[in-house]
């Protein structure tokens, strides 16, 4: 009998998203208008203080293009993006038609690299345009080092729009990600840490950008009694069914992050100071990850390629590293600053399956696949 499939970061449902789908059904809001979009955005207002307005939205890859559009981005102007990322931080960019110039990352986490992000910003200003935005990410759950962007960022005057897709719960210094940019972005997919079946957010910094953020994605619809549209406007909003699975998910977010935490602390224990791997980690008590894909790095004699096969055999999913923007076929003519890092890292790198539903049967043969394989 085959043996059941272990995904690499299922969804995971708390047991009262039903309540709030059922909520909408019975007071027919099927649609991008509800009570349930309103709780949402409210609960995650409330979980992440410091200022923080939350527009509920399709993605968080249509937050990245309204972050941008909130900024007055324009055909032709630089935007600075973290290489080491999922493509979705950087489309955005070409939507408008800007350009990305793109940053290497640095050996600690993996983001965005102070040094290189420097001389990107000088490449531009030499080139007679200020970059319009920064977009920086943290990676895997691993906050960026906020500290050394952001005087960067304040030296040059150039806003900061943090992708933390994939770090709701993340904090650095005891912050949480999500609120160290001028605008920031958190992704709801289904393979996060908690979802809305789909969806994200944009979190501004004042009610004013909340506003414009929600006009940008209804369409853009003016203040009159019939339809009338002074400019483009994008069908963006999140609907009152998702927003509902999103409450359910909130309530059992604190529990998330700790199950995931624990997965790492699993992966430390098998792997340990084994020479043949190294596990991603937290490079200080400044940095607190939510761990939302445990990753490693092999070294010597053991290849990603073979491990990959090892699970898959096993009937377990995992997953190579990011590869970076640079290297892409769609953006590899782009300007790249750095020293390949990001590059470095996808060769040698997988993903391992970080769920918060591994049962301890499901670490077993996890535990027994690496231990045939790195040791």
């Amino acid at each position: 009998m085959e043996k059941q499939k272990i995904w690499l970061s299922p969804p995971h449902m708390g047991g009262s998203e039903l309540k709030y789908i059922q909520q909408a059904f019975d007071t027919n809001w099927i649609s991008q208008y509800g009570s349930n979009i309103d709780e949402f955005e409210s609960s995650l207002e409330n979980y992440l203080g410091n200022n923080s307005f939350v527009t509920a939205l399709s993605s968080g890859t249509a937050a990245i293009h309204l972050a941008l559009k909130l900024l007055n981005v324009e055909e032709g102007d630089f935007v600075i993006c973290q290489s080491f990322t999922f493509v979705a931080s950087a489309n955005p960019i070409l939507y408008l038609k800007a350009v990305p110039i793109f940053v290497d990352s640095e050996s600690e986490t993996w983001n965005m690299c102070p040094n290189a992000l420097e001389d990107a910003v000088k490449f531009c200003i030499q080139k007679g345009k200020k970059p319009r935005a920064i977009i920086t990410v943290s990676l895997y759950g691993m906050p960026f080092k906020v500290d050394e962007i952001l005087e960067i960022s304040r030296k040059y005057e150039i806003p900061i729009i943090e992708d933390s897709a994939e770090a709701l719960g993340s904090k650095y210094k005891n912050q949480l990600c999500g609120t160290f940019g001028d605008l920031s972005i958190i992704s709801f997919n289904g393979n996060k840490i908690i979802t809305a079946s789909g969806g994200g957010i944009l979190i501004s910094r004042n009610e004013s950008d909340k506003s414009r953020a929600l006009f940008l994605s209804t369409q853009a619809k003016d203040n009159k009694d019939y339809y009338c549209h002074s400019e483009i406007g994008y069908n963006y909003r999140m609907n009152n069914i998702s927003a509902g699975i999103g409450r359910g998910q909130m309530e059992v977010l604190e529990n998330r992050i700790e199950q995931r935490r624990i997965n790492h602390d699993f992966y430390q224990e098998n792997i340990g100071d084994n020479e043949n791997i190294k596990l991603f980690s937290a490079p200080n008590s400044d940095f607190y990850s939510n761990y939302w894909l445990n990753t490693i790095i092999l070294k010597n004699k053991v290849s990603k390629e073979n491990l990959r096969r090892e699970f898959l055999q096993s009937n377990i999913e995992t997953r190579y590293l990011w590869k970076p923007m640079h290297l892409q076929p769609l953006y590899n003519q782009c300007e790249f600053f750095g020293n390949n890092l990001s590059g470095i890292l996808f060769e040698s790198g997988l993903c391992l399956p970080s769920g918060t539903n591994l049962t301890n049967n499901c670490k077993a043969r996890i535990s027994k696949v690496l231990k045939n394989t790195i040791d």
